[in-house]
């Protein structure tokens, strides 16, 4: 009988993700494939750094203590040679990952089908909004963000945006067309109706699965990160509440910069729909693109 993932949280990753290949990544933009295989296969006993969403997998996996409720998987378009450094660096840090497509540059998006993943996380934009067109959760990693913070060993802290993230842009179109003052008053008339799932929501269902099956010493944290403020809140928690999942925190920024509340949170990656967030995110967290809704139609 083959082997299956049915019943896992299952996270496809690139290589870039994962590990820190940035110096190995600026052979390749500066010369070719050739060279960057040449580069791996001479640092193939050397392992490489830990990248941005190397905390997120870590902990993911130690989940798995009692019975196998993740699998993480590589997804990358580097080659089957460079692959194999890959391994031996996950083999070093004790990760136990054991599977991987390698690409050697096409595109490796549409595996993603067959693995049923729940998340993928690359540097490749084009890859993220193919996944995402596909259904699959997907976030751009920024490589250049933050790495997560070490106080919290036996808690995942995932952070997400709401609109267009966990919930559909629907009133982000609002906000975008009329305003402030607009989208303020839609939410506050549709306060009772559930906003529609966005990309993202799949991926919290499943964690939330997570954490009601594990029986290891892990546990999970999330928090809704919003630019929304009062009374636009109320419809955001109402959704929630009609998902019958929960939230550990809740911030309503009104607009503020997100970067330094997350910092206090410490999450180890967060995800949002806007390059600005990100942006002021990366500088103290792990930080995730997701180029869904109205602001990223271009």
């Amino acid at each position: 009988m083959p082997a299956s993932l049915a019943g896992r949280l299952v996270v496809a990753i690139s290589s870039r993700a994962l590990f820190d290949f940035e110096e190995e990544n600026q052979v390749f933009e500066a010369s070719d494939d050739r060279a960057y295989m040449q580069l791996q296969l001479q640092r193939l006993d050397s392992p490489a750094r830990p990248g941005v969403a190397f905390s997120l997998v870590n902990k993911l996996l130690a989940f798995n203590a009692h019975e196998p409720l993740v699998e993480v998987v590589i997804l990358s378009r580097n080659d089957p040679v460079s692959g194999m450094r890959v391994f031996r660096s996950a083999q070093h840090f004790g990760l136990p990952i054991e599977r991987g497509v390698f690409t050697r540059g096409t595109s490796p998006w549409r595996y993603l089908k067959p693995l049923k993943a729940h998340l993928f996380l690359s540097t490749n934009e084009p890859d993220v909004r193919s996944a995402l067109q596909a259904g699959v959760p997907a976030a751009r990693v920024y490589p250049h963000s933050a790495r997560a913070s070490a106080a919290h060993p036996n808690e995942v802290r995932i952070a997400f945006d709401g609109d267009a993230v966990l919930f559909s842009d629907e009133a982000e179109q609002v906000f975008q067309r009329a305003g402030l003052e607009a989208f303020q008053a839609h939410e506050r008339e549709q306060a009772d109706t559930p906003l529609a799932a966005g990309p993202f929501k799949p991926l919290l269902q499943a964690l939330h699965q997570l954490q009601l099956a594990s029986g290891a010493d892990m546990r999970l944290r999330t928090a809704l990160v919003t630019a929304r403020s009062a009374p636009a809140h109320e419809r955001a928690i109402r959704t929630l509440m009609d998902w019958h999942i929960e939230v550990d925190e809740a911030m309503f920024l009104g607009g503020l910069a997100k970067g330094e509340f997350l910092r206090e949170f410490e999450p180890d990656f967060f995800f949002d729909d806007q390059t600005g967030h990100i942006e002021s995110a990366a500088l103290h967290v792990p930080s995730g693109h997701v180029a869904a809704g109205i602001v990223n139609a271009s």
